[in-house]
């Protein structure tokens, strides 16, 4: 594996810390002293902030793509597909619980902001929404496929919500598990007459 470049460098330390502390709080200085980097070397790099979350949201579709990618591979079966994108929760849960979803705290922080990226940071959802759609319809929802995608995300992003506002990790197991159950319920997924 090739070593990362000071730029890349940079986007890694400013994504981890625009999760864990927002977008807004942190500083170009916070950014370059977690890297042991000048100000200089930052600036050769990024010149507005703005420029940083660009390559962060770019950075997160990527990951989103090579996750979603890899479950594609993994499972031949649609249903296990779906499982692997339920499960996201429960093996991301310790940052879930202290920080919230990644793509959720972004993309509430910027629409709050009205910022411009807004709609980028939002495109992940769109990822999420879009292959899940494809897997719904892979078990023959048809028409159906995109409003239970955008339900499981819908309910995905509560179970973050709550156990990270109340810390309470038994939310995550306990919501998992209705959504499990509620998938497999999902017998009949032939298109509505």
């Amino acid at each position: 594996m090739p070593t990362p470049t000071t730029r890349e460098l940079i986007v890694e330390q400013a994504d981890a810390l625009f999760y864990e502390g927002g977008y807004e709080a942190t500083s170009f200085a916070e950014i370059a002293a977690a890297l042991g980097i000048s100000r200089g070397n930052f600036y050769h790099h990024f010149k507005t902030k703005d420029d940083i979350l660009d390559a962060v949201i770019t950075r997160r579709v990527e990951k989103t793509r090579v996750l979603l990618d890899g479950w594609q591979a993994e499972a031949i079966d649609p249903r296990a597909r779906i499982l692997s994108f339920i499960r996201l929760v429960i093996a991301n849960r310790a940052k879930i619980m202290a920080f919230g979803c990644p793509v959720g705290t972004l993309a509430s922080e910027l629409a709050k902001l009205d910022h411009a990226a807004q709609d980028r940071a939002a495109e992940i959802f769109g990822l999420f929404r879009d292959w899940l759609a494809c897997q719904f319809r892979a078990l023959g929802a048809g028409e159906r496929s995109e409003a239970l995608a955008l339900h499981l995300l819908v309910w995905s992003q509560g179970v973050a919500v709550m156990a990270s506002a109340l810390r309470d990790e038994t939310i995550i197991h306990r919501e998992v598990e209705g959504i499990e159950h509620w998938l497999a319920t999902l017998t009949d997924l032939a298109p509505a007459q």
